[in-house]
């Protein structure tokens, strides 16, 4: 079973994603959907859009990734999938949807573990050293 992928940002953060998933994942692209949050947009008109693109997705089992909690792309996504067997992980960044896509052919509840991994486990500080001819220049 093949969960279908969507999400849901403030423009243009949802199209934007999707399109760094599709360079890595090319095969994906029935799979997973965008929806860009316009400010413009009433939510009620954003809520059916969404509803439209889970249809499209054609599968019973969506995992739905939003960037904010609390703001408007979360708050559709939420009545979105409320009712369904589908999941929300709000706070979506790129390790996060690589990570999902990359295993969106394991179980609902696995692939919302897989997700958080990816979002967390990628966050770091990396540590820069300055080359050694620069200091030496620069004192």
């Amino acid at each position: 079973m093949t969960i279908g992928i969507l999400l849901i940002a403030h423009a243009p953060l949802a199209s934007a994603l999707r399109a760094c998933v599709l360079h890595v994942f090319p095969d994906a692209d029935q799979g997973v959907l965008a929806l860009d949050v316009q400010p413009t947009v009433a939510p009620e008109e954003t809520l059916q859009a969404a509803r439209d693109l889970m249809q499209q997705l054609g599968t019973p089992h969506v995992l739905v990734l939003t960037d904010v909690y609390g703001a408007t792309p979360c708050n559709v996504a939420q009545k979105l999938v409320d009712g369904l067997d589908s999941k929300l992980v709000a706070g979506v960044n790129l390790p996060m949807a690589l990570k999902a896509v990359s295993y969106r052919n394991e179980s609902l509840d696995a692939l919302v573990m897989r997700a958080l991994a990816g979002a967390t486990q990628c966050i770091m500080q990396v540590a820069v050293s300055t080359p050694t001819q620069f200091v030496k220049e620069n004192q």
